[in-house]
This record gives C-alpha cells, sequence and structure tokens, in this order.
C-alpha cells in the first residue's frame, strides 16, 4: 500500500475549509497566517507559493512578506514584534533557512508562542516533551496522520526513527512514544545502523541523504515513512531518503517521495493555523 500524502492533504484541506467557512458567522473574520520570506532562495520561494496555494483552498488569509537579504536582525526582530502585537495575525512562519548574518534560534524565539504555526518555539518544543498542549511541528504531526489514515496500530509496535533533528527526527519519535511505541532514534554515530532499521515494524527515515535506506534495511511487512527530499545526484530527480523501487516490494505501507509527506507537511501548517486562531477566539 502506497500513502499518497497528495491526495490526503487534498480530502483533508477540504474539510478544512467547510470548517473554515463557518468563521466569519461565528468569529467576524478567518484566520491570518503572515509567511516572512527572506532572500531569492528558489527552493524556499517554491514552498512558499505551495503555502499561499494551499491557504487559498482553505480559505484562510495569508499574507507574504518578502525581504532582501541584506536585511538586518534587528530589522526582521521589528518586523516580527509587530506582528506578535498584531491582533488580525494568528500565525506567523519565517521560511528557512535564513541569510547567515541572522541567528535563526533568536529569530525564532521572538514569534509568540501562541502564534508560532510551524511548532518551532522552545516554549512549544518543551511542552510536547512534557505532555503539555502545544503547537506540533507540521512534519512530525503530517507523518502520525498518514500513519493513523493508513489504519497503522502504533500502540505497542517497535518503531525506528532515522535523523535526531529538532524539526522532525525527534519530535516525531517523542509523537510515536505518546502513542505507545517502542522508539529508537538513530544518526550518523550508530553502529551497524541496518541491524536496528531491520528490527522496526515503523521506520521513519529524516536523514537528508537520497535513496540511503536500501532493501537490505527494512524488514518484510515494515511500515516506512520517507520524510527526504533530495536531488538524485544522477538524474536530477527529486527522490526520498529511501530506495522507493528496492524497498516498496518488501513493505506493507509506504509512502512516496514527491507526493508523500510533503503534501502533508504543508497540510499541517494549515491546521495549525486554524488551531491558533480558535485558540485565540476562545479566549
Amino acid at each position: 500500500m502506497i500513502i499518497s500524502g497528495k491526495d490526503l492533504s487534498t480530502k483533508l484541506k477540504a474539510e478544512m475549509a467547510v470548517q473554515v467557512a463557518t468563521f466569519p458567522a461565528k468569529y467576524g473574520r478567518v484566520p491570518h497566517l503572515v509567511v516572512i520570506l527572506v532572500g531569492d532562495d528558489p527552493a524556499s520561494h517554491s514552498y512558499v507559493r505551495g503555502k499561499a496555494k494551499a491557504s487559498e483552498v482553505v480559505g484562510i488569509k495569508n499574507t507574504t512578506i518578502l525581504k532582501p537579504s541584506t536585511i538586518t536582525e534587528q530589522e526582521l526582530l521589528g518586523i516580527i514584534a509587530e506582528l506578535n502585537a498584531d491582533d488580525t495575525v494568528d500565525g506567523i512562519l519565517v521560511q528557512l533557512p535564513l541569510p547567515d548574518h541572522i541567528n535563526e534560534a533568536r529569530i525564532i524565539e521572538a514569534i509568540s508562542k501562541d502564534k508560532d504555526v510551524d511548532g518551532f518555539h522552545p516554549l512549544n518544543v518543551a511542552a510536547l516533551w512534557m505532555k503539555q498542549p502545544c503547537t506540533v511541528a507540521c512534519t512530525p504531526r503530517g507523518v502520525i496522520k498518514m500513519l493513523d489514515e493508513a489504519g497503522v496500530e502504533i500502540k505497542g509496535k517497535r518503531a525506528v526513527v532515522i535523523g535526531r533533528s529538532q524539526i522532525v527526527g525527534l519530535p516525531v519519535a517523542k509523537l510515536l512514544l505518546d502513542r505507545n511505541a517502542t522508539v529508537t532514534i538513530c544518526h550518523s554515530k550508530t553502529v551497524d545502523l541496518p541491524s536496528v532499521t531491520r528490527e522496526a515494524e515503523i521506520l521513519v527515515v529524516a536523514i537528508g541523504r537520497p535513496r540511503f535506506v536500501t532493501a537490505d534495511m527494512v524488514s518484510e511487512g515494515a511500515v516506512v515513512i520517507d520524510v527526504g527530499v533530495n536531488r538524485d545526484p544522477v538524474t536530477g530527480k527529486l527522490c526520498g531518503d529511501v530506495d522507493f523501487d528496492a524497498v516498496e516490494p518488501k513493505a506493507s505501507i509506504i509512502t512516496p517521495v514527491p507526493g508523500g509527506v510533503g503534501p502533508m507537511t504543508i497540510c499541517c501548517l494549515m491546521e495549525n493555523t486554524i488551531d491558533c486562531f480558535l485558540k485565540k477566539m476562545g479566549k
């Protein structure tokens, strides 16, 4: 079974659109997401266009603030402070990566925890690990939604996560742990990685190395979630961290790249924006 994140996100966005359509009558307006894009990185521009398109489908107001790569850290912090204070703004997202002269951690920390739709703010990260209400990072939230949609029973399963980033590896491991999986986190220093990954009933791969996971690293019938997005060094085409053609016959469930986790990340950004809006309206 191949889980299409594209199809699932289309279904979920249609459901959100129905929900958002009721907001003007209930609350007087729709949720408002502001995306700040610094510089002219083509991939970042593509991601931001995808977010604007999804907002349009769902019925969320989207504002994109474009700034040159020469912007100072202080100027960027000033923009964030204004957005934090603006009651008509529900979600703030600063597209990463930022230019080298800007401290990413400082920028993320400057965003109000209640408007942090990326789920990267230290207080949201801390709340996740303390099992308190929080905004969960979009990609890990999307991974869990895909497992649920495919009817995967997470409780009691042996889950292996390859990658320990703050954005994907660590939060997805915590979410699996919260659903009562037994979780192992692997990384570049893991000894005999294939013997660990073959133990996995659920394998989540997020290391950013094209086709790194091969068939001999996966057990028969495993569920394989590929978070990676890479350019194939030979063909130049998009590919994941998993050698899809080799692993797919062994896996019971697998996600493709492109069209797998990627669309779910943007879908969950829409959900996080709606959640931030509703929390504010409930105050």
